[in-house]
């Protein structure tokens, strides 16, 4: 791996990639693709430009939080995954918190060319992941709440291309917390061997989650029949390897299981993003998924 290589890894574009779609489904319920489907000319100049802002906003959020991640971990990383950048000695701890300060000041600049509660919104999601990178992800219950709001701040900096939607919608931001809550507690056990009782904490979480996408369906501007193909496709992807890491506990499983849950992300924003935008926007978030899959394959997911 070469050292641009290594900073590469230490932002997981694969992830940033699932991010990306929540801003996009974020975007659709904001009400922006209304009037005009994308289809038919919605994603216009004026609708590509605050679109645009905030999809570069989320890559320097997710990714400075997740480089700060390794930054914190340094250490403990020596011991339990010495193959990562900092230990291995391809990235540096000072040039890591470098990247991480960077980019999380562009996730912030970005959205404030969108509009100034946008701008609070990066500052809140960037504030949210120095804190889980440094206290939270130690605490047993507020650590996953901690990084779901991470994921819920995110989606409602999508939202923020309308600001009055998000005083309208706020809380869909529950949905992303409560699944990234899930994906936190099984994720915990990736090194030494999943907690049955959190693995078992993770599917009631699961299905809160389908609950409350389903409903949605009590809003008039949400179509669950045009999200239903793609719930399916979620529960495919993310039940099967939870199931199979049940019974084992292997660290091997458990890492499966999370990597799964992460890459379904962009699956459950496309369900949410078809129902308030129809289908065809629905497969365009879709379209999100082979990438990031093609990207997990060449760099780190966990």
């Amino acid at each position: 791996m070469t050292r641009l290589g290594a900073y590469l890894r230490l932002m997981r574009p694969a992830n940033i990639v699932t991010a990306i779609a929540d801003i996009m489904m974020g975007f659709a319920a904001s009400g922006m693709l209304l009037s005009r489907p994308f289809w038919e000319g919605g994603l216009n100049a004026g609708t590509l430009q605050p679109l645009g802002w905030l999809v570069l906003s989320t890559i320097g959020l997710y990714g400075g939080g997740v480089v700060f991640n390794d930054v914190f971990d340094a250490e403990l990383d020596r011991v339990e995954r010495p193959e990562r950048p900092i230990p291995s000695g391809r990235a540096s701890v000072s040039g890591a918190a470098t990247l991480g300060a960077i980019l999380l000041a562009v996730g912030v600049l970005a959205a404030w060319q969108v509009s100034g509660l946008s701008a609070l919104i990066a500052l809140a999601v960037a504030f949210l992941s120095l804190l889980y990178d440094w206290k939270g992800k130690h605490q047993n219950i507020l650590g996953p709440i901690n990084m779901g709001s991470c994921r819920g701040g995110n989606l409602l900096l999508g939202v923020s291309a309308v600001p009055a939607a998000v005083e309208e919608l706020w809380f869909i931001a529950f949905i992303p917390i409560v699944y990234i809550a899930a994906i936190t507690m099984i994720s915990r056990g990736e090194v030494h061997g999943g907690n049955i009782a959190a693995l078992k904490g993770a599917v009631l979480m699961y299905a809160l989650v389908f609950g409350g996408i389903i409903s949605l369906a009590l809003l008039p501007e949400f179509n669950l029949w045009y999200s239903l193909p793609f719930l399916l496709l979620f529960a495919y992807l993310i039940f099967p390897p939870l199931f199979r890491a049940m019974p084992t506990k292997e660290p091997k499983l458990i890492i499966k299981a999370v990597k799964a849950g992460i890459l379904a992300l962009i699956v459950m924003n496309a369900s949410m993003a078809a129902g308030f935008a129809g289908w065809q926007y629905g497969l365009l978030v879709l379209l999100l998924l082979p990438i990031s899959i093609y990207i997990a394959q060449r760099f780190a997911v966990t």
